[in-house]
């Protein structure tokens, strides 16, 4: 037997007992006479001494033990003369008895710590090493404790729980697939899913009306800080729904998720907020409502004052940033360098100084001090506030003053981890407008269904359609999206049409799914949740790549396998591929 308890679990009430434990050798402090090592696994560290007393062959074992060495130890838990109240095991340590070293160990590249020395590169190169350390192993436990209730909600509410295949066909349209050839057949590719949209929807034709798998999809896409090119999504459909049907049991498995993992009890619905609200008030579709703030419309008041900027604009937003009122100068240039940067693309910040018994400026040359007061109410303004507003495309302002919003908010210490503010937002736009391409795309996929009062605009006002979609958002996270689908042949080459498909090659790339919708289709919809986002919320991070035991870089290489690389000429030849020379 290797160990009768692991390290993180010996207490008071384990004194004069003989136990054995195996673990790392987290750290070693020799004084001479006594040797004290932390003995770490991962549930904890524990302290074994090893004094003059203690045999010989112990003692000699003990002195040539470095950080990361794998060891075996049998000993007496004792009780502690100096207790350390910081750690869990911190009134006890074992008195070793008996020691075996199971495997020696290089010293680390970095530290194996709650807080390590070691940079991303290094760490990501390392990744197994890097899993040793504390934050990243609450992290999987965290991951593999939610995927349990995820499981246990879903089951218990009639979901079955069915796997999909990964080697599917391409559908060229959205994000780029990752592609992969068929050595039986030549020339042809099958391509990793994005999501299993079709095979879900082909499952509610087969009459699994409730089905659910938490499963691995690919996009080969740009990566950011929240964006992996292999991720994990919690993928649902049920048949016989409306929207409000599928809201009510992902809502119900929202709160259940908040409680059982993170002990937060959601009491009250939570809230629905149409898409264009969303956008008007906070400027995106993924508003962070865990502080005010809110935008206000001063197009009216703004125009006509001969003041060109805004007279020429054709959106004019603000919002009342909460006790900035005594910003300096040096603090309004920042903000106002921030807005010009390329990711935000504003070409200037206006703002309003609200104080007790004055209201100053950037614009006083152009309107008078009634007239920026109305502006300032509009907002919300209150004494000691600062008014920020941008103009410009309706659109592209609300978006850029979003970014102001959440930077002001970072600066305020208003966007707090440990604080959640989930809710709906519903009626998206059916389609988006391109200007490059000059041709309208589905907001979400080619099978969201319409609302119904809207199916009349399809051909005349396209732009005009809103669909039954509805996505889950927390902290200005998305963390989940859906739709009702198309159930209906007619209304569903509609769409196609108005995407641009022809008949042929809606039926080339998606026929298979017409075609099962031929033999008796269901109304049905769904939703997708982002797994490893939805673990980074509950933990608090930014990034979902801590989330995941063995992310990519920003690459998207695997530095720790050096993945992707190059084939053997045989295995090209095998797969009738050659391979040529990017352009420089």
């Amino acid at each position: 037997m290797y160990r009768t308890h692991t390290c993180g679990c010996l207490r008071a009430e384990n004194v004069n007992q003989t136990v054995t434990l195996a673990g790392w050798v987290q750290k070693v402090r020799n004084l001479g006479a006594m040797t004290f090592i932390d003995l770490r696994d991962r549930y904890g560290i524990t302290q074994i001494v090893i004094n003059e007393d203690s045999p010989e062959q112990v003692r000699a074992a003990a002195a040539k033990v470095g950080r990361e060495w794998v060891i075996r130890v049998t000993g007496t838990v004792i009780e502690r003369e100096a207790k350390n109240p910081k750690m869990p095991t911190g009134d006890i340590e074992v008195s070793v008895s008996e020691f075996t070293v199971l495997n020696e160990a290089q010293t680390p590249p970095f530290t194996i710590e709650e807080v390590s020395d070691g940079g991303d590169d290094l760490r990501m190169k390392y990744r197994y090493l890097d899993l040793r350390r504390a934050p990243l192993q609450r992290n999987m436990i965290l991951r593999h404790k939610m995927a349990q209730e995820i499981r246990r909600f879903l089951d218990a509410e009639g979901f079955l729980e069915i796997e999909t295949p990964y080697l599917v066909g391409s559908t060229p349209e959205g994000a780029r697939d990752f592609v992969v050839p068929s050595r039986m057949n030549p020339n042809q590719f099958y391509a990793l899913p994005q999501s299993p949209q079709t095979l879900k929807q082909l499952l509610m034709v087969a009459g699994y009306d409730k089905y659910f798998q938490i499963v691995r999809c690919f996009r080969d896409e740009d990566l950011r800080a929240d964006r992996q090119p292999e991720f994990t999504q919690i993928d649902c459909e049920m048949s016989f729904v409306e929207q409000q049907d599928v809201i009510d049991v992902f809502e119900r498995w929202a709160k259940h998720m908040f409680k059982e993992v993170m002990h937060i009890d959601f009491t009250e619905p939570f809230r629905q907020m149409p898409w264009i609200e969303a956008m008007e008030k906070y400027g995106s579709d993924k508003p962070d409502l865990r502080f005010g703030m809110e935008f206000a419309d001063l197009t009216d008041l703004a125009k006509g004052h001969g003041f060109s900027v805004f007279d020429e604009a054709d959106y004019i937003t603000g919002f009342a940033a909460t006790g900035c009122a005594a910003y300096t100068r040096k603090q309004i240039d920042a903000l106002t360098e921030f807005v010009k940067r390329p990711q935000v693309g504003a070409k200037g910040l206006i703002w309003i100084r609200v104080e007790a018994d004055k209201i100053k400026s950037s614009i006083d040359k152009f309107y008078s001090p009634e007239e920026v007061k109305a502006m300032a109410d509009k907002c919300g303004a209150k004494e000691g506030d600062m008014v920020f507003i941008l103009c410009g495309k309706k659109f592209k302002a609300l978006t850029q003053l979003c970014a102001l919003r959440l930077e002001v908010a970072e600066q305020l210490g208003l966007r707090d981890p440990k604080k959640f503010a989930p809710l709906w937002v519903v009626d998206f736009p059916m389609f988006e407008w391109d200007e490059e391409t000059q041709r309208f795309y589905a907001m979400h996929h080619p099978f969201t269904s319409p609302k119904p009062e809207d199916v009349e605009f399809l051909e005349s006002d396209p732009g005009r359609v809103r669909a039954n979609a509805y996505d889950f958002v927390c902290n200005g996270t998305e963390v989940g999206g859906g739709s009702i689908r198309i159930h209906d042949a007619k209304l569903q080459a509609k769409i196609f049409k108005c995407l641009g498909f022809t008949p042929e090659k809606a039926q080339e790339q998606f026929g298979f799914l017409m075609n099962a919708f031929k033999f008796g289709a269901p109304p049905h919809g769904g939703l997708a949740f982002g797994f490893d986002r939805l673990c980074a919320l509950f933990g608090g991070s930014e990034s979902i790549r801590d989330y995941i035991a063995f992310p990519k870089n920003n690459a998207g290489r695997d530095v720790m396998l050096d993945a992707p690389g190059y084939l053997d000429q045989s295995q090209l030849d095998e797969l009738y591929l050659e391979l040529r020379q990017p352009e420089a």
